[in-house]
């Protein structure tokens, strides 16, 4: 008989059926879906963004008829329709609190791509094939989508401000009817995407009234409005007015003599940006600022509803049969059932404070971080305007874009935003870590009146920590008191026998205290680069290396395009020589005011321009070109020559020999 066609007709005994380990009736949740999902807004999300899509191409092709070209076919329609630029990221007129606000927005949509499972709003339920297809094309379609708000700003007419107030009209008051209709969502936390839709509608309600003020004043500029543009000559040449203006000596108070107080005064000064006058913040650097707020509030928002809900469903359904489960894992917290139940709840309890307080210390540390990068911003790049190139790239070069730095600069903004969101990250991870062994090592024991673990490790090995710490000390005062004497002015070391001796004596402890303060560096310059992760302008490796550093490189590459091609005496310059040239026009009036090359703007007018102005004028070129070395490098080698306060023709000297007969002619003029 073959084995294989063999077999018994046993019946299984009951204790081997596991029918009944499985749990086939599901507990209710506390609110049911249906109830969530169920909400229709009265206007679909589908059917808005279509029609959004197309009012905002309608509006794209209208403003571009208000733009000339440049280059291509000029002379056909008389250079119309143009070419539409969203942002003039390298100039000082455009508005920047629009500039800030869209790309806000844009953020925002960003956000709800990368979590939604339905990354376009018209495409409900895509497969899993072709899921990460539509959210390549969501990348695309949101930029899109905002592109018009932002090119109504740069057209400055009276139709771009009109269509920029529809446009932001529309957005506004279909997302706000959306959020107030259907609040509640089904994901994570039921009110998850009305709090993350709270910076999209304050951008997009700062849009909405900032358009129709600009359209009332008929595009006029107006400084009363908050982060408005400011005519951008006005602004080149107060600059130069105040870099020529002659600063009245400070008292500089050595740092050594400041006390304790005043010390932590300048540490906390030195975190909050204080506005300059003269000095205007670049427009992508205050894009980069609110995209950098906006981000940490929605990464901080998810990590808030990501554990928090569930940490408090946890501790809502714990109940009196944990105890079994510990006694398991030969845990035992009480005898009774009712107060092991409580034990659990009050442990979950403090590991959900431990992580709220994790996500505020880590947004505490990154606004403390970005504030403190936005007094550095300032100084480094007056610093690249002065020509100072050693405090941000540690060698003397000249300031000129390269192409690395073009494509570093376009991705400063989005590199800020990402290195925040991974910052808080990893953050919250060893904050979270940290509070939890300092509560259930130190906090909960002391509480119950328990024995300290680090007691308990003090207690067997207080002889080494003690041997350790009276070897430093001796060591400080030996220092002190024999081995280095004051000797005259200076502090010189003697009894170098003794010192010898006692180097050699203390070589082995030395090595674990070595090993300690080795720990210790580990502990304390990974807790240095966390903190100050999300800090683009402070390389966290050593300086001879930090060009492998992505996101020093692509700060300071973004400082040397904003300080090569928008430094404001570079355009006052250039503004001069524009201004010069006209004639017959309204800036003929104005034409007397460059008589004296660098001394732009006077109060009243001269009708001739003496021999001592002329002298003047040249002083305040060559100062000028002293706190800015980086102009001389920007001078044509065939450089316009100042006679009697007018440009007349190029002449072929170069630039040294141009500077050395203006510092002649300086001379002979004014010998004094």
């Amino acid at each position: 008989m073959d084995p294989r066609n063999y077999s018994l007709d046993i019946h299984e005994p009951d204790f081997l059926d596991y029918s009944d380990w499985y749990i086939d009736d599901r507990m209710e949740p506390t609110s049911t879906p249906e109830d969530v999902t169920s909400c229709n807004s009265s206007i679909p999300g589908d059917l808005y963004h279509l029609c959004a899509a197309g009012v905002s191409l309608l509006a794209l092709v209208l403003l571009s008829f208000s733009v000339k070209r440049r280059r291509l076919c000029v002379g056909c329609c008389a250079g119309a329709p143009g070419l539409l630029h969203p942002v003039g990221f390298l100039e000082h007129d455009y508005h920047r609190g629009i500039a800030a606000s869209v790309f806000g927005v844009l953020f925002c949509s960003l956000c709800a791509v990368v979590l939604d499972d339905d990354p376009l709003p018209f495409i409900r339920n895509p497969p899993k094939e072709t899921k990460e297809y539509w959210k390549i094309t969501a990348l695309l379609y949101y930029p899109a989508l905002y592109y018009p708000l932002l090119a109504c700003a740069a057209v400055k007419s009276k139709l771009g401000y009109l269509l920029g107030s529809l446009l932001s009209w529309l957005h506004c008051s279909i997302s706000l009817c959306q959020d107030v209709e259907c609040p509640l969502t089904a994901k994570w936390y039921k009110y998850y995407s009305l709090l993350r839709s709270l910076p999209q509608l304050l951008c997009l309600a700062f849009l909405s009234l900032i358009y129709p003020l600009l359209l009332l004043r008929n595009g006029e500029t107006s400084r009363n409005l908050p982060w408005h543009r400011c005519p951008a000559n006005q602004y080149y040449t107060d600059y130069l007015k105040i870099i020529l203006k002659k600063n009245s000596p400070r008292n500089s108070v050595s740092t050594d003599r400041l006390s304790l107080r005043s010390r932590i005064e300048r540490l906390m000064r030195s975190y909050i940006y204080v506005p300059m006058k003269g000095f205007r913040i670049p427009t992508k650097l205050v894009i980069s600022l609110t995209v950098a707020i906006v981000s940490i509030y929605q990464f901080a928002l998810l990590l808030v509803v990501y554990a928090v809900p569930t940490l408090e469903k946890m501790r809502a359904g714990v109940q009196e049969q944990i105890s079994y489960v510990l006694e398991g894992f030969g845990v035992n917290l009480s005898e009774s059932r009712s107060e092991v139940l409580n034990i659990v709840k009050y442990y979950i309890w403090v590991v959900e404070v431990c992580y709220v307080s994790a996500v505020a210390v880590s947004c505490s540390f990154t606004l403390s971080m970005l504030m403190r990068s936005m007094v550095l911003h300032r100084e480094n790049l007056q610093a690249l305007r002065r020509g100072d190139t050693q405090k941000v790239f540690n060698l003397k070069r000249h300031i000129r874009p390269s192409h690395s730095a073009i494509v570093y600069w376009m991705s400063f903004t989005s590199y800020q935003a990402a290195f925040i969101c991974l910052g808080l990250l990893i953050q919250q991870v060893v904050f979270f870590t940290c509070f939890l062994l300092f509560t259930f090592l130190i906090v909960v024991p002391l509480l119950q009146g328990h024995k300290l673990l680090v007691f308990r490790v003090l207690e067997n090995m207080w002889p080494f920590w003690l041997t350790l710490i009276l070897v430093v000390l001796i060591q400080y005062l030996l220092a002190r008191f024999l081995f280095l004497q004051k000797g005259g002015k200076h502090l010189d070391i003697t009894n170098r026998r003794s010192l010898y001796i006692f180097t050699y004596l203390l070589f082995t402890f030395n090595v674990l205290i070595g090993v300690i303060a080795g720990v210790w560096r580990v502990v304390f310059t990974a807790l240095y680069n966390i903190v100050h992760f999300c800090r683009l302008d402070l390389s966290l490796i050593n300086r001879g290396a930090e060009f492998l550093d992505p996101g020093y490189r692509c700060y300071s590459s973004f400082l040397e395009v904003e300080a090569s091609q928008s430094n404001p005496v570079m355009k006052a310059f250039c503004f001069l020589i524009l201004q010069s040239q006209c004639s017959g026009r309204s800036c003929s009036d104005n034409g007397k005011s460059v008589e004296e090359g660098i001394q732009l703007v006077s109060d009243h007018q001269n009708a001739k321009t003496t021999k001592s102005k002329r002298a003047l004028a040249r002083w305040f070129l060559m100062y000028t070109l002293l706190n800015n070395p980086s102009l001389v490098n920007c001078r044509r080698s065939a450089t316009d020559v100042i006679t009697n306060g007018e440009l007349k023709g190029s002449s072929k000297l170069s630039t040294d020999s141009f500077v050395k007969s203006e510092l002649c002619e300086k001379a002979q003029s004014d010998p004094v």
